[in-house]
């Protein structure tokens, strides 16, 4: 059943959604809690899934009482990260999701990428990928005032695409971006990444485990 057809737009998440890049982010934020000498449990690293890299060091410096600057440890993740994805020559898009992206641009749907990550992040795998071409706009999380669970980020996405709300959809993998498009008002379909296995997606309006489930609806 076409339960989608009024849908205009589609609003990307892209880690753990275009990019298989969970690992390497996590990695990356690992070495930099060891540089600190934190140690950040399962449970509480789950919490920061879709945040911003900003407003999960500020959430960290608070809880364990740190006398560093969110700002500087952001720069030391971020350069982890980088040298992790100019490092792994297996990192690889989301399997289905080139597939998916083509899918809707073919049929004229405005795409928006809306990421927590850091726009010099985002370029990087745009680029690496050459998905450019796909998209409308891109917006980074970082940029903004507020990080998902937060509503900003898809209010601007909907904004960007000259879409209403109720023609757009949002694509997610984490609970934070899921709870983020809820207050939004956007409906959202919660990716089940094999790889963020920790995130429940149980406010997604649907669950789905591959991309080709998706494109059935339309």
């Amino acid at each position: 059943m076409k339960i989608l057809a009024q849908v205009t737009c589609v609003i990307f998440d892209m880690d753990g959604v275009i990019i298989d890049s969970e690992e390497l982010h996590k990695r990356a934020y690992y070495e930099t809690f060891k540089s600190v000498g934190v140690d950040v449990t399962d449970d509480l690293y789950k919490t920061l899934t879709g945040s911003s890299t900003l407003n999960a060091f500020q959430k960290l410096v608070s809880y364990f009482h740190l006398n560093e600057d969110p700002q500087e440890l952001v720069l030391q993740k971020r350069k982890r990260y980088v040298h992790f994805f100019e490092n792994d020559p297996n990192l690889h898009l989301v399997h289905g999701v080139e597939d998916l992206i083509k899918f809707f641009y073919q049929k004229e749907y405005t795409l928006v990428l809306a990421s927590s990550s850091a726009m010099v992040n985002i370029n990087r795998v745009f680029t690496r990928f050459d998905l450019d071409q796909y998209f409308t706009a891109k917006i980074s999380g970082a940029d903004l005032t507020e990080s998902k669970p937060n509503p900003e980020i898809f209010e601007k996405a909907a904004l960007l695409a000259n879409t209403k709300k109720e023609n757009c959809i949002v694509i997610e993998d984490s609970d934070n971006g899921v709870t983020a498009a809820n207050k939004a008002g956007i409906f959202v379909v919660g990716y089940q990444n094999p790889l963020a296995a920790d995130q429940t997606l149980e406010k997604a309006d649907i669950i789905i485990n591959n991309f080709g489930e998706l494109k059935s609806l339309f």
